[in-house]
């Protein structure tokens, strides 16, 4: 196990003004990245986040090769105390695997390019295409994230909506 923290809880029930924010936030966040990845732009990522890069364990010698994340931004929810929103693009090399692990809070994931099967705890595997998306909720364990294409690489964004502070990806 690479952390030894304990799972977030799930957040309080927040009123419908509240989840349309949210969607709305989410929305706009996926059309700036999807935009981003387009135009074959690199994003501006503030030095701050560049140490959430490691959320993504090291890859052994030797074993599968492991998706590697870029941070793309990292804001503070305002209408949402306590809370942040936090993008990355993930690419997952030819071959690429995600050990079991969970998140600190809520994640919705949109494939930008590449097939990318996935696996939650009690549910069965499901493969993912460019341009679809799914979402995990708070403490659910991802037992299964693999690139598909043994010769070409997979991107997704994921965002994060999560506690202050909160470990975003920790690994079993």
């Amino acid at each position: 196990m690479y952390s030894s923290e304990a799972m977030v809880p799930a957040p309080t029930a927040r009123s419908p003004a509240h989840l349309k924010a949210f969607t709305l936030a989410t929305a706009a966040m996926l059309a700036v990245a999807v935009g981003i990845h387009a135009a074959g732009r690199q994003p501006v990522v503030p030095r701050s986040l560049l140490a959430a890069s490691t959320d993504v364990a090291p890859s052994s010698t030797g074993a599968r090769p492991r998706p590697v994340a870029q941070p793309v931004s990292s804001d503070a929810l305002p209408h949402v105390q306590g809370k942040r929103i936090t993008t990355m693009v993930v690419e997952f090399p030819p071959g690429g695997f995600s050990p079991p692990h969970h998140h600190g809070g809520s994640v919705t994931v949109y494939v930008l390019s590449g097939v990318i099967r996935s696996q939650l705890q009690g549910q069965p595997p499901i493969v993912y295409r460019a341009g679809e998306s799914f979402f995990e909720p708070p403490g659910a364990v991802h037992l299964l994230a693999e690139n598909m294409s043994a010769t070409e690489p997979a991107r997704i964004l994921a965002v994060f909506v999560a506690d202050e502070g909160a470990t975003l990806t920790t690994y079993h």
